[in-house]
This record gives structure tokens, C-alpha cells and sequence, in this order.
């Protein structure tokens, strides 16, 4: 397969992890003009259904390419997402920094992405993290981004050679129903969509984690039907 960027756009790297923020993020890349690359990462977690959302999601929303990449963070554990021993929480808000937290994830998947972005002479990073509703993770706050696009522009050739590089955090300051709104514009189909922390094979939602908490209340407040299917 030719992975070169299309001639007419510039290349963007897309991290896609198959959930309702990351769809967003790829549709607004798409709108601003990029040819989208999308990367996604197997890292281990058990809600494994949402790389095939992410599959389709490359597909819907017009991506160059789809990569998964396998990182496998369960080897270390000390989260409920990436090792089942730890039951994930539900029906209860998380105070904290909650144990669904997966030590250093983002900081690995933009690395990754960085990686490919100046393989493809991309000067672009988009990423899908939000500051508003959710979960309380560090790495998901605007100076954490600033950090990271600062070390990248310290640590890659690109970059030394004058191609300065850009993370692209477009839903970091948006409420749920702001980012629902955004992406109904630009035509996402959230139904492709897997948020649910412990879905099943088939994508079905538990409804009662701090992730789905979330996303039905984002749609509520959006005033838009919630297309998540649950689990029996």
C-alpha cells in the first residue's frame, strides 16, 4: 500500500482509539483539510472491541490508512483497564485520580504517533483528550499537551531541521455535549462508537461506568438520541 501523503493535503497523524472523543477529533482533522492517518493502539485493555470501532470509524470518516500497533501495557498491570483482576468501578463517581488510570498511556501513544508523523514528514498530531467531563487523568490536561508538543520539538530531527510540530488537542476545553454537537456536524456516526470501559465482544455498553456515565450524560445534554447499545 502507498502510504505517502496525499499530494493535495497535509498528512496528520489521528490517534484513534474507536471511542466517541477520538471519532470527533478524526472528522475535525478532516474538516480542516488533512489527509488523516489513523493510529491505533492495542495495548492490552479489555475493552478490546473498541479497535474494531476503530476500524470502522478510519473507514466512515475517510482516513489515508488505519495502523494498529500492539503495546501490551497489561504486562504491567496497575489498572483496571489492563488488568482484570481490578474490577472497574461503577454506579460511583471516582474521587482522584481513579484506577481505571493507565500509567503513562498517552504520553506511549504520542510517541508512537510522533514516530510516523515524521516518517510520513507530517508536522501534525491530533489527539481526541478532554479536560472538561472526564475522568481526571494527568495526562489529559492542557499543560500536559503543551509539555508534550515542547519535547517534540526538542527531540526529533524534524523538528531541529525547522519542520516544527504541532499536537492538535481541539475537544481539550469542550463539555461532552459540545464534542457530541461538533462531531453530529460533521456527520460522525457515534453509533460506530465504543466508550464503555468493560464492553463486551460485540461493543455492548455496561451503562454504569464512569465512562458510559459520562457519554449518557453528554447526550442528554446534547439533546441528541444516545445510539449506544448495551449490554444485555
Amino acid at each position: 500500500m502507498d502510504t505517502s501523503p496525499a499530494p493535495s493535503r497535509p498528512a496528520a497523524i489521528v490517534l484513534l482509539s474507536g471511542g466517541l472523543d477520538s471519532a470527533t477529533t478524526l472528522a475535525l482533522a478532516r474538516a480542516q483539510g488533512f489527509a488523516c492517518y489513523c493510529l491505533s493502539v492495542d495495548y492490552g485493555q479489555r475493552h478490546r472491541a473498541e479497535l474494531q470501532a476503530a476500524a470502522a470509524l478510519a473507514t466512515a470518516l475517510g482516513a489515508v490508512e488505519q495502523r494498529v500497533l500492539r503495546l501490551p501495557l497489561s504486562e504491567f498491570g496497575a489498572s483496571a483497564l489492563t488488568d482484570e483482576t481490578i474490577a472497574v468501578p461503577v454506579d460511583q463517581a471516582m474521587a482522584g485520580i481513579p484506577i481505571t488510570y493507565v500509567p503513562a498511556r498517552n504520553t506511549l501513544l504520542l510517541a508512537l504517533a510522533l514516530a510516523w508523523a515524521e516518517v510520513l514528514g507530517s508536522r501534525d498530531v491530533f489527539v481526541g483528550v478532554n479536560a472538561v467531563d472526564y475522568s481526571g487523568y494527568p495526562d489529559c490536561r492542557p499543560a500536559y499537551i503543551a509539555a508534550f508538543e515542547q519535547m517534540a520539538n526538542l527531540a526529533t530531527r524534524a523538528a531541529v531541521e525547522g519542520a516544527r510540530l504541532r499536537i492538535h488537542a481541539p475537544l481539550i476545553d469542550l463539555s461532552k455535549a459540545e464534542i457530541i454537537q461538533r462531531g453530529m456536524a460533521l456527520g460522525v456516526d457515534f453509533a460506530l462508537t465504543v466508550s464503555c470501559y468493560q464492553a463486551d465482544a460485540a461493543g455492548g455498553a455496561c451503562g454504569r461506568c464512569d465512562s458510559c456515565r459520562l457519554r449518557r450524560a453528554g447526550f442528554a445534554a446534547a439533546g441528541v438520541p444516545d445510539p449506544t447499545r448495551y449490554a444485555d
